[in-house]
Formats: structure tokens, C-alpha cells, sequence
């Protein structure tokens, strides 16, 4: 089962150098057991864009944006064998940040990738 995860947050708070490191040592225990196959940060959404279609007409808007409460910061996909696997995988990834990044706030949005 692939499931894409991405961390949302409005929170002020950056990472610190303890959270990287946790972090960096997940990501290589995940690796290396053949469940993390692609993940990445993004840039701030005011260097985005959105493309969107509304009443039968495509906008380009560049950023910043008025609305930015929960922007998404980054993403990891993952093949897990079940789904409370990649559960158990989105509470551990919290946990660095509640032990590591005291104030931080945010979400893991999980989806389930569809597959052929």
C-alpha cells in the first residue's frame, strides 16, 4: 500500500537542529528498509503559484496568498503493508516534533496513492 504523506502546518516555529537530526535518522532507517521512497520540503507558498478552474475559466495566480492557514511544508511516499503501519508511521513522525520542536503545531495528512 502506497500512501503519500504530507506535513501541514501554520506554525511560526522553525525546525531546530535537534528535529533535523531526528529527522535525518528516520529518514535513513526508512530508507534503508525500503518503505520511504521519495520525500521533500517546499519552498513557501508566496514563491507558488495556483492554476485554477472556475466557471468554465483557467486563472494563473502568483503568491503570496490571502488564505494561507494550513500550508503544506513538505511530503514523504511510502510503501507500507497496511494501513495501521503507515498510521503508526504518522504518529512517530509527531512525536519528533513534539519532543524536538517544543510550540510546533501541525497536521500529517495521509492519503492512500492510487495504484494500477
Amino acid at each position: 500500500m502506497r500512501f503519500m504523506m504530507m506535513v501541514k502546518s501554520d506554525s511560526t516555529v522553525p525546525p531546530t537542529p535537534e528535529l533535523m537530526e531526528a529527522m535525518g535518522e528516520l529518514i535513513q532507517r526508512e530508507t534503508a528498509a525500503g518503505r520511504l521512497i521519495d520525500t521533500g520540503g517546499l519552498m513557501p507558498k508566496s514563491q507558488g503559484f495556483e492554476v485554477r478552474l472556475a466557471n468554465g475559466e483557467i486563472e494563473v495566480t502568483d503568491g503570496p496568498f490571502a488564505e494561507a492557514r494550513e500550508v503544506v511544508g513538505g511530503y514523504a511516499i511510502f510503501e507500507f503493508a497496511s494501513r495501521e503501519e503507515a498510521v503508526a508511521s504518522g504518529i512517530e513522525f509527531l512525536e519528533l516534533h513534539r519532543k524536538f520542536a517544543p510550540g510546533w503545531e501541525g497536521v500529517c495528512d495521509a492519503r492512500q496513492m492510487a495504484t494500477e
